[in-house]
């Protein structure tokens, strides 16, 4: 194994890095914001309300992310009302159109997460909401979503990781991310292994990260459900005076 290689490459693959990490946070940060919505219109009963976001929901779980990232970059340019709209100088730049597949891809994941999590919700809870007079909108603020946050947060988890390797799929419509300069150097020095094992340490650095983050979040959110250790003497003199 050429190790030098691996360190001359280390500053391009660390650049990488960089938009590798943009995309994941803008995709994470509005993936969030629109799933959220989603989710609430996805657990109402009537059908106008739910059925259109569980259609949306189908196709992105449905499909590949690949599809989906070449549906956009090279599908929108077939529309003469796109390429004619305000929007087209942006929607032309391949990184915007990455982008704007992974935010809808992890939406629908995301929003098909949080509705299973506030289903879990237990009925009681809601109706104690009610019967304290709260409106609906104080019902998913203070109760629903917050619960929903902490019960589907080991589920989410895995889409982030999942997300993380997503971004890889950027490459193929040129975006220059890790995936991208990795293939650049390796079309230029005809070393395929050395610098694919070095990108996959910058992803498995990236995943331990972002692992033991999401692991200190749900740590924090849930100490307030794991019993309490009694001392054992404590017990034994409570089991004693009884």
């Amino acid at each position: 194994m050429n190790f030098t290689l691996m360190i001359d490459s280390m500053p391009a693959l660390l650049r990488g890095t960089v938009v590798t990490i943009q995309l994941l946070a803008v995709t994470l940060t509005l993936g969030m914001a629109l799933a959220v919505p989603l989710a609430i219109l996805r657990v109402q009963r009537a059908p106008l309300l739910s059925w259109p976001v569980r259609a949306y929901i189908y196709f992105f779980r449905g499909t590949p992310l690949l599809v989906q990232i070449f549906l956009f970059y090279y599908g929108l340019a077939q529309f003469d009302a796109v390429r004619e709209s305000l929007f087209w100088p942006y929607l032309r730049q391949p990184y915007v159109c990455a982008l704007l597949t992974f935010v809808l891809h992890t939406a629908a994941y995301t929003a098909n997460i949080l509705r299973g999590a506030m289903e879990a919700v237990p009925a009681g809870e809601v109706e104690a909401a009610r019967a304290c007079g709260m409106r609906p909108a104080q019902v998913y603020r203070l109760i629903l979503l917050p619960r929903a946050f902490r019960l589907g947060l080991p589920a989410y988890s895995n889409e982030v990781i999942g997300m993380l390797k997503g971004t890889s799929l950027a490459s193929t419509v040129t975006v220059m991310e890790l995936t991208g300069v990795a293939n650049t150097i390796v079309a230029q020095s005809f070393s395929p292994y050395e610098i694919f094992v070095a990108a996959a340490l910058i992803y498995l650095a990236i995943t331990f990260v972002l692992t033991r983050a999401l692991a200190l979040v749900e740590h924090h959110w849930s100490r307030h459900m794991r019993p309490v250790d009694v001392p054992a003497a404590k017990v034994g003199q409570e089991e004693a005076h009884a």
